[in-house]
């Protein structure tokens, strides 16, 4: 026994040294968990991706609470999270997004098995989204005026830089989406379904969205990498000189937040009507609800220096909703009064809009 607690206390000291005190596949700190046979030291959330790929390809165990043998010991020692970088990532294309400990389920367990069990990026060119610059296939498509999802065909076109979709296969496209203005994120949550995806463009000045689902988790996960790697062929065609690894960087962005706020009119003598809020980029806009096909109404957000501004509480006059908590967002020529429900959501909303307003307009690349 005494051996075995020796054993488990130089594994713990070999998982705070710094190429390992971080998850091997989605670099959440302080890792709790390892694959013994792999060589990696995971947390909580990737070790149960892990557990579920089977024993034959990655054994789990607790480093506090399994007992571990002096040869287990010895190569996790020999190995590592840097080792196993250097094998099983050695060839992931720039474009492809590898998660965060905070990014969606599909994206963390797509991007382990893309690794460990399909070994993907092993050899190099050994894994492509497009076949000869194409992709087409079916995605649940939700339809604009209910909520109601059918298969269409999407084709994706990677040499006119496109994104079709189709009502009636013997007709033209109901719409073609230029990628340069496209914006694509998962959005699992606000839809209830695991494998969900957003598309947002602009359509005749507005933001149109797109709310698409797949059955398989690899298939959704496919579809928005070939979207990547569009946007990324594209964006080194525009940018000649760029390196490529700032190409890669400015693709597409999640929203930065998205919640049900409530809202009255300028004049404070409006009822308070709650709205679903989304802050993407430098655009706060709002919706009747979630899965709207367009925002009622969207606003540019420019710097402090030009008069954007947020503020705890209300102007004098008004008054805020029963059992709420206001703030205020003015922008030149307007003042939104708005409400959450709680203290801490108030908070946070109010921290990433003065993030926006600190944040200085600089020349980018396309989004």
């Amino acid at each position: 026994m005494a051996s075995l607690e020796k054993n488990r206390q130089i594994l713990i000291s070999i998982s705070t040294e710094p190429k390992n005190n971080a998850c091997a596949d989605c670099g959440e700190m302080d890792p709790d968990w390892a694959s013994c046979n792999i060589g990696v030291f995971l947390c909580t959330k990737c070790a149960g991706i892990h557990r579920n790929l089977g024993s034959h390809i990655s054994k789990i165990k607790s480093l506090r609470l399994d007992n571990w043998e002096t040869h287990q010991v010895e190569f996790m020692r020999q190995n590592g999270n840097q080792v196993a970088k250097e094998k099983y990532e050695k060839h992931v294309p720039l474009f492809y997004r590898q998660p965060g400990p905070n990014d969606p389920d599909v994206v963390r367990e797509q991007w382990v098995r893309a690794k460990y069990d399909r070994k993907e990026f092993v050899q190099e060119n050994g894994v492509s989204y497009l076949q000869g610059g194409i992709k087409e296939g079916f995605l649940h498509k939700r339809r604009k005026d209910d909520n109601k999802f059918q298969l269409r065909r999407f084709l994706l076109n990677e040499h006119d830089y496109t994104l079709r979709y189709f009502v009636n296969e013997n007709k033209e496209p109901k719409d073609v989406i230029a990628v340069m203005d496209m914006n694509a994120c998962f959005c699992a949550g606000k839809m209830g379904i695991p494998n969900a995806l957003q598309i947002t463009y602009t359509k005749d000045g507005s933001t149109r969205c797109l709310y698409l689902y797949t059955e398989d988790g690899k298939d959704i996960v496919d579809w928005y990498n070939a979207f990547r790697a569009t946007k990324f062929t594209l964006n080194r065609v525009a940018f000649p000189g760029t390196n490529a690894s700032v190409l890669a960087q400015n693709l597409f962005k999640d929203f930065t937040k998205e919640g049900w706020l409530w809202k009255t009119g300028p004049s404070g003598k409006e009822s308070w009507k709650q709205r679903w809020f989304t802050l993407h980029d430098r655009y706060l806009m709002y919706f009747n609800m979630p899965l709207d096909a367009y925002p009622i109404k969207e606003v540019f957000l420019g710097i402090n220096d030009q008069g954007y501004k947020v503020k705890e509480g209300l102007p004098p006059g008004y008054k805020e909703k029963e059992h709420s908590y206001g703030f205020t967002v003015k922008v030149p020529g307007r003042e939104f009064k708005l409400c959450c429900d709680t203290h801490s959501e108030r908070q946070a909303w109010m921290k990433a809009l003065a993030t926006v307003f600190h944040t200085p307009l600089a020349a980018q690349l396309p989004e």
